[in-house]
Parts: structure tokens; C-alpha cells; sequence
């Protein structure tokens, strides 16, 4: 997903994107939809979060092993 896409996820959650990466603005939507704020961190592939909205990119990101 874009990273403007993502902002205004974020803003609809009254969430200000400033400058926020990608997995600091996912971790923050997370949290404001009162779930786990694990973006990015399925190292091994694996998860138990199977209806996450972001888990396709969350696996890509793990894989890169990029946090910023």
C-alpha cells in the first residue's frame, strides 16, 4: 500500500501522519483499532492475525527486514 494511503487511513483515525514512516503510521492504526501494533514483524512468516488488514505488507516488510 502507498504511503498516502496509508496517511489517510491514519487521519480518518484522527491519527496526524507528520512525518511518520510507514511502519510507525501502520503501528499507530493499529493501536487506535485496538490491535496488536506489530507491523513488520512476522520475521518468520508467521502469524496468528489471519484477518489483518495489513498483512500482505506486513510479510513483504518482515522479509525486507526494514523498519524505516
Amino acid at each position: 500500500m502507498k504511503l498516502e494511503e496509508i496517511r489517510n487511513i491514519a487521519k480518518a483515525h484522527r491519527i496526524n501522519p507528520g512525518k511518520l514512516s510507514k511502519y510507525d503510521l501502520v503501528k499507530s492504526i493499529q493501536t487506535a483499532e485496538g490491535n496488536y501494533a506489530c507491523f513488520a514483524t512476522a520475521c518468520s512468516g508467521e502469524c496468528d492475525q489471519t484477518g489483518c488488514y495489513w498483512r500482505e505488507d506486513c510479510f513483504s516488510a518482515a522479509r525486507k527486514g526494514s523498519m524505516s
